[in-house]
């Protein structure tokens, strides 16, 4: 659990009842905080330490193979004085870290928040399992889920949210917590909003810019990603061929008498060297996903320009709401003035009549 922090304690944010205006003005405050809090990973340690296959039931009612991550925390400053306690622990499936970062994305749409790591297998080399219960995959994908919420956890405005805090440090009630803050229908709303907005207007050209730079850096990587893929299945293909020059030393070592020791010994290295691909393309794999996560990134960017410009629509329209009113009502008031004094001098003109 977080220690007590006295006047230091983090700022919390992530009310999404609040009106844009008072989510702006709680973002400047806690801005003002970050020289002393840049990061909730100043005093909390964060890691993802182990995943479990499980069995249960799913919403409806069929029994399904799942895996749950354990979420591990321990307060930075018991450690910087020696004491190692055992960490808080929690369980959390794959779909919870989505409901988070779906929270995230509604809640605080001027951030380009961090990508979860892919939910089945893409753009791999053929060899390797696609499969979303492999234990290879699982491992990168814990990983990943790792990575994503110390991503978050070093934001100077996502580490204050106090739904992340709970997401962290209480396994039961944290999904009705999020749901109360109403922001699924608000994701509801402001999707459509923002595929309308996005379809008849012309975004500003930073915006088009950013955009354009989004696509053309998904497409690269996807590139380098898939030539990654066909690179490591002609390695792969290589590498296992020398199995057989292992297999062929191997069975001409059992017919000759005095070359039969080197021959074995060349079909040993053959085959050392035929297996040691498994590991060669398995350490590829942990770099590849390093580019994924940008690939990823990409979607998230164009998310974030989408949710800026529906945003920037939204306040030109309210703005050309409000100064309307403000000037009929400005223009009300100047013809109700007027009529006063027209009254007045209506009235002045009578008294002159009868004197």
């Amino acid at each position: 659990m977080m220690a007590d922090s006295g006047p230091e304690e983090i700022a919390v944010i992530g009310n999404t009842d609040l009106t844009s205006a008072e989510l702006e003005n709680n973002i400047k405050n806690t801005m003002v905080e970050i020289e002393k809090w840049t990061s909730l990973l100043r005093k909390m340690e964060i890691s993802v330490g182990e995943a479990e296959k499980r069995t249960g039931k799913n919403t409806v009612n069929m029994q399904e193979i799942y895996t749950v991550y354990l979420i591990e925390t321990r307060p930075v400053d018991a450690v910087t004085e020696g004491i190692i306690p055992a960490p808080d622990s929690l369980w959390r499936r794959y779909s919870e870290f989505e409901l988070l970062r779906n929270y995230m994305l509604v809640t605080y749409p001027f951030v380009v928040v961090a990508p979860l790591p892919e939910k089945r297998a893409e753009i791999v080399w053929h060899k390797l399992s696609a499969d979303n219960m492999d234990p290879d995959f699982v491992e990168r994908r814990r990983v990943g889920l790792e990575n994503f919420l110390l991503r978050l956890a070093s934001h100077p405005v996502l580490c204050n949210d106090k739904i992340f805090y709970i997401f962290l440090t209480e396994e039961k009630g944290w999904k009705e917590m999020v749901y109360e803050t109403g922001f699924q229908a608000k994701a509801d709303s402001r999707l459509k909003a923002m595929n309308a907005a996005f379809r008849v207007k012309n975004p500003d050209k930073r915006f088009t810019e950013l955009k354009h730079y989004s696509d053309e850096l998904q497409t690269v990587v996807s590139q380098l990603l898939r030539v990654r893929a066909r690179v490591a299945d002609r390695l792969y293909g290589v590498y296992k061929v020398h199995g057989n020059y292992g297999r062929v030393f191997s069975e001409w070592s059992a017919i000759e008498k005095e070359m039969g020791d080197g021959l074995q010994s060349a079909g040993h290295h053959m085959d050392v060297y035929a297996a040691s691909v498994d590991d060669i393309l398995e350490e590829e794999e942990h770099y590849a996903d390093q580019l994924k996560e940008y690939l990823f990134y990409t979607e998230a960017l164009s998310e974030f320009v989408k949710t800026a410009w529906v945003d920037i629509e939204r306040f030109k329209d309210q703005k050309d709401r409000d100064l309307k009113e403000a000037l009929i009502s400005y223009a009300i008031m100047q013809i109700s003035r007027c009529k006063k004094g027209i009254q007045v001098w209506t009235n002045a003109k009578e008294c002159f009549n009868k004197m």
